[in-house]
């Protein structure tokens, strides 16, 4: 991205990535026009930026006059926990199974392809919160739902499955990679919209090479990483054996790089420690305000924090930026 953006612009950005209707995308590019610096640097995104707002524009016009809702007929899967994982891959590279694993979802699992035909949520706890994980119907090389664009750009990581159980999984995999970089939404190392093109969407991705208990698993492995043109964090596993579900776990839920805070009411002895907030490391006060109440965002005049920051009970104002296991007093 081009230098000096504010963190106003960078939290209107990932808003835009997650945005679910025309109107939100509107509101997020508007406050990234407003918020980008003006030089020479930015000329171009500047350009983007002011052509994707009148074509946003003119796509709500048109609903509006046919009468149809904002955001289409698409399926719609509302965000939930401390962030959206999405599973991608061919056929039978075992996303459901995966799924089942490392969550209470029960998709239907089975040995023949094409089993998911839509979109699968399930819920992974890490602790002491849950992370949404997310299913989709397998990706070939001439066919992708439609749905699943919106999902990935939408997701905060993107898990890319490799079937290591038969040599015609390594294809697939790569078919997958190919298919999506060949669209405006594709996998990449972080989570970005692309410096000349605000259309063009990366989500962070890992490779999960699954059925590594199978005879000549890593071989193939091997072999993909021969022909692979891509270079993700790789975290193999088995899913139907649960052999390294613990480590890919740990390692989705400190990708979101988020932070845990607890609130306790004033009126209160005690936080409540069961549910905590979730927040992007780098959150303050406000923020967290908004998320429990609009009321609290509204009028706020301080906050007690218990916190490895700051002693027992201080005082502190909007500004003070949240680390994690921090608990909050909110006063108004």
């Amino acid at each position: 991205m081009p230098a000096n953006l504010t963190p106003i612009y960078l939290k209107a950005e990932a808003a835009y990535r997650q945005a679910q209707t025309l109107e939100e995308e509107l509101r997020c590019m508007q406050i990234m026009l407003q918020e980008m610096p003006k030089h020479k640097g930015t000329d171009h995104l500047q350009a983007s930026l002011k052509a994707k707002i009148a074509k946003t524009k003119k796509e709500m016009e048109q609903e509006r006059s046919s009468g149809k809702k904002s955001g289409g007929g698409g399926i719609r899967i509302p965000r939930q926990g401390a962030g959206m994982v999405i599973l991608l891959g061919g056929p039978n590279a075992g996303k459901s199974q995966l799924l089942t694993s490392m969550t209470r979802a029960t998709p239907k699992v089975a040995s023949h392809p094409f089993t998911t035909q839509a979109p699968q949520p399930g819920m992974m706890p890490w602790e002491d919160v849950l992370v949404q994980m997310i299913d989709t119907p397998p990706i070939t090389n001439d066919f992708i739902e439609t749905n699943t664009y919106g999902l990935i750009r939408s997701a905060d990581l993107a898990l890319l499955l490799l079937d290591l159980s038969e040599d015609d999984g390594v294809e697939q995999c790569l078919e997958v990679w190919s298919r999506l970089q060949g669209t405006r939404t594709r996998l990449g190392l972080e989570s970005c919209l692309d410096e000349e093109d605000i259309g063009l969407s990366y989500t962070k991705t890992f490779l999960v090479p699954n059925k590594i208990d199978t005879p000549d698993a890593m071989e193939r492995l091997a072999l993909f990483r021969e022909l692979a043109e891509f270079h993700f964090p790789e975290y193999p596993i088995s899913a139907t054996e649960r052999t390294g579900l613990e480590d890919l776990r740990n390692a989705i839920y400190h990708s979101l790089d988020v932070v845990r805070v607890y609130t306790k009411l004033p009126t209160a002895k005690n936080p409540d420690m069961d549910r905590p907030f979730t927040l992007k490391r780098g959150s303050t006060l406000l923020e967290l305000a908004g998320l429990v109440h609009k009321d609290y965002l509204e009028n706020l005049k301080y906050a007690k924090v218990w916190g490895s920051a700051v002693h027992d009970g201080t005082p502190m104002k909007g500004d003070y930026v949240l680390n994690d296991r921090d608990i909050v007093e909110l006063h108004t």
